[in-house]
């Protein structure tokens, strides 16, 4: 059997944090390996990266998810218990839960209320000095996926609500205040969904067939129970969560826009249906989710190295992303590679890998690419706005990252007949 290479320190831990998105990739350039032995919290993990090593990685007869995620993680990104942290059949069965909820005819529910506050939202920027993107457009979708999932949101509690799910995020990468914020952002959340689930099982709230608080509060385990009322919660939050996360990429495709300004009268005169290719280049080519990880079910070898029971193995998501074995020039933003592109479940991962239903892919990464689809199309032809000078680079060593100004704009207004 082959040796991994192995990282010589007693604990990568902290250059992890320091590192972040490159840590994994720094590492298998300088071993000139897809894979790499180190130390993480002062247990022994392995890293790989690469589409080879994603198709193992999502390999259920050969990992595990139940034990992987750190508690640190648990308690503020993920929340306890949720469908990240499951298994086998188990898995499958709340996996379908959350797939139902991805029908043709919701995708299309959910964009038109997104349409709507959107026209709203560009009403109140027209009347603002300055416009925080980020920040507004995490309260707009908070808004929006609030009333599609038929949880109730009053209009006082919306940025309250949005800040909360963005601080989930933000903790991840996180020590100190940072995780601490997140943390109690959890708590707030928990509380509140849970007491909307009771409400809808006791008959004291109403909540629409089909929306995911009446899917999530009356769904059955395999043993034919409902989900504990915390952990529907936790579920209902997995829906939330990640939508109001979207602000990320909206805000890196303003970003892209502003950068790649070459793309934005292509986008707006509807060249060569550009829309979704440049969507996808977005999601590749700017940072959003570092790595994944998952335990070994059973010792196994790949590549002549052995996998042994129980070992911790992360997945480089952002280096996958830019392996030039994969991509030509993964360093230039070229949405015109997706144009009639033809990829795998393994070398495409921004948001995890491998197949929706069966696997461990985002049930959520449709909603992800029709929500970035039509803040493009706002961002192009539905609003007009200025970029004023500000400090728009970003860092990789913060996971999650943002431009640092988050993008502003100024001088907002709709254009007439939109």
């Amino acid at each position: 059997m082959a040796n991994i290479p192995v990282e010589k320190s007693l604990d990568s831990t902290l250059a992890l944090l320091q590192e972040g998105f490159m840590f994994i990739p720094n590492r298998c350039r300088k071993y000139g390996s897809d894979i790499f032995k180190t130390r993480l919290m002062f247990k022994p993990a392995i890293c790989i990266s690469g589409a080879e090593a994603a198709a193992v990685f999502y390999d259920a007869e050969k990992f595990k998810r139940k034990g992987a995620t750190p508690k640190r993680v648990q308690k503020t990104l993920f929340g306890q218990k949720g469908v990240q942290t499951l298994d086998n059949a188990a898995h499958r069965k709340r996996k379908e839960m959350f797939m139902s909820l991805m029908s043709p005819e919701n995708l299309h529910k959910l964009s038109d209320i997104t349409a709507h506050v959107w026209k709203d939202y560009i009403i109140r920027w027209e009347r603002q000095k300055e416009v925080v993107l980020f920040d507004e457009v995490q309260a707009l979708l908070c808004l929006a996926v609030c009333e599609w999932s038929g949880v109730p949101l009053k209009e006082g509690e919306v940025r309250l609500r949005a800040k909360d799910f963005g601080a989930m995020v933000d903790a991840f990468g996180g020590v100190g205040w940072r995780w601490w914020r997140g943390r109690l952002a959890r708590i707030r959340a928990e509380k509140w969904i849970g007491s909307i689930i009771g409400n809808i099982r006791n008959g004291k709230m109403q909540a629409e067939k089909g929306t995911a608080a009446h899917v999530i509060a009356f769904h059955r385990e395999l043993d034919g129970t409902f989900l504990d009322q915390k952990v529907a919660a936790v579920e209902l939050i997995n829906i939330l969560r990640p939508t109001v996360a979207i602000a990320t990429y909206i805000t890196f495709c303003a970003l892209a826009l502003q950068q790649y300004p070459q793309y934005r009268d292509k986008l707006k005169s509807g060249a060569a249906n550009l829309t979704e290719p440049f969507v996808q280049e977005v999601r590749r080519f700017y940072p959003f989710a570092p790595m994944v990880g998952a335990q070994v079910r059973k010792q196994f070898t790949w590549r002549n190295y052995t996998f042994k029971e129980g070992t911790l193995v992360l997945l480089d998501l952002y280096g996958t992303d830019h392996d030039p074995r994969q991509w030509q020039n993964p360093e230039e933003f070229n949405p015109e590679r997706f144009v009639n592109w033809n990829g795998t479940p393994f070398n495409f991962i921004p948001q995890g890998g491998g197949h929706h239903l069966s696997g461990h892919r985002c049930a959520g990464e449709w909603v992800t690419i029709q929500t970035m689809k039509q803040a493009v199309e706002f961002l192009v032809s539905h609003m007009q706005y200025e970029v004023p000078a500000q400090d728009l680079s970003f860092s990789l060593s913060r996971m999650p990252t943002l431009p640092e100004s988050k993008f502003i704009i100024t001088n907002v207004k709709p254009v007439e007949g939109q």
